[in-house]
């Protein structure tokens, strides 16, 4: 177990928290209500509570304030099944990755992510960093490469030669990546003094032959590997993730901290859309976000997940992803789902849900239905998910 911080509130997803008045000062509050007012809800004391109320909206992580206090968010499903959902969703095998199955909170979690990331770094540095020729023009008083002979001509006098040329660097976007990412970590503050050291030893070797620049999530995805740069995908995968969940910086005193944060429900929706893309038979196709437009007039539709006939072309179903504490499903989530498929020409729509425990419904509409089903997250997840292609009528 990771020892707990002085100053740390601890909360559960979706589950309220109270705290007496002076673990939480006027400022520190104002701060988490104006800059974190969407992951976290706050409710100040009155005059019958003399406590603050804290709940997580559906978000996990951790949030450094700038008076010192933090907020260390623990997801409300059992860490296991959170792994294999980020292993889905990322498309990263979590579960080789030296016992991190075996973690016991969030916070151990990301420490071990982190060190992996550093060591792999580290390791990869030991046998030399991967480098690639990038194409390089500059005024040399010697030849080098191709020499632009318009240039040298209309100044024959100038002893210096406009020269293009390939420089063999390892000041390349691969490297960029993995220097941006650990810069980040070290400044999140979640890691402990050892995590910590490695993270930033792994930095400091990056950084003498690197460039600084910002990198998003997107640049972690579609990059092209071979047998020279092999071993620096699993190592862009563990980038995106870090990248994906770490929020602007707050000050503290003459430092800055990084908040980490994961909507779960933007994960329950990549995660169900990969499963599905996975375990699917083939003759069914899955489409992901797909964006539908209308009119001008209309606003453009975004639909999670539209089922497909693969060898028709034909729409099956729409299905859309409910990560939510209510436990009847609402009247607008039914209209959505509804218009999806009036949009998309077919007959089915469907609600999936983190939980068998909520309230189900099978009903129909006009010529088609509208149901809810779930992918169960608390229990095995691909059992979970073989239960839902059952339920979808779609299993092999």
């Amino acid at each position: 177990m990771t020892e707990t911080m002085p100053g740390l509130l601890e909360l559960t997803e979706y589950v309220p928290a109270t705290y007496g008045r002076d673990r939480l000062s006027l400022e520190a509050a104002l701060e988490l209500r104006n800059e974190y007012g969407k992951q976290v809800q706050l409710d100040a004391p009155d005059l019958f509570t003399d406590t603050w109320k804290l709940t997580s909206q559906g978000w996990i992580g951790y949030i450094p304030l700038s008076d010192g206090t933090s907020l260390l968010i623990q997801p409300k499903i059992a860490l296991s099944n959170l792994f294999r959902m980020l292993e889905y969703a990322y498309d990263t095998p979590f579960r080789i990755l030296e016992g991190s199955m075996e973690c016991q909170s969030l916070q151990e979690f990301y420490e071990r992510l982190a060190h992996i990331l550093a060591k792999r770094v580290l390791a990869r540095a030991r046998r030399g960093l991967y480098r690639a020729y990038i194409p390089e023009d500059d005024r040399l008083p010697y030849v080098r490469g191709r020499v632009d002979m318009k240039k040298a001509l209309q100044s024959p006098w100038d002893a210096h030669l406009l020269c293009h040329y390939q420089e063999h660097t390892s000041d390349i976007e691969d490297n960029q990546i993995l220097t941006w990412t650990l810069r980040g970590i070290a400044r999140t503050g979640l890691c402990r003094d050892e995590v910590l050291s490695s993270v930033r030893g792994a930095y400091r070797v990056l950084y003498t032959c690197t460039s600084l620049n910002c990198f998003s999530p997107n640049h972690c995805i579609g990059r092209f590997y071979h047998r020279l740069n092999n071993d620096y995908e699993p190592m862009h995968g563990l980038c995106r993730f870090f990248l994906e969940h770490t929020g602007p910086a707050n000050s503290l005193g003459d430092r800055k901290m990084l908040p980490f944060l994961v909507d779960m429900a933007g994960l329950f929706e990549r995660f169900v859309a990969m499963w599905l893309k996975q375990h699917l038979p083939k003759k069914y196709e899955i489409k992901i976000q797909e964006r539908v437009e209308i009119s001008t007039r209309v606003p453009t539709f975004q639909i999670d997940l539209v089922l497909y006939d693969a060898a028709q072309g034909r729409a099956l179903m729409v299905l859309d992803t409910k990560y939510k504490k209510e436990q009847i499903p609402s009247n607008d989530d039914i209209y959505q789902v509804l218009a999806y498929t009036q949009v998309k020409d077919c007959r089915e729509a469907v609600l999936i849900y983190p939980t068998d425990s909520i309230t189900p419904i099978d009903a129909p509409v006009r010529d088609g239905r509208v149901r809810s089903l779930a992918f169960d997250l608390s229990g095995d997840l691909e059992e979970a998910g073989k239960a839902l292609l059952d339920a979808l009528g779609v299993s092999s």
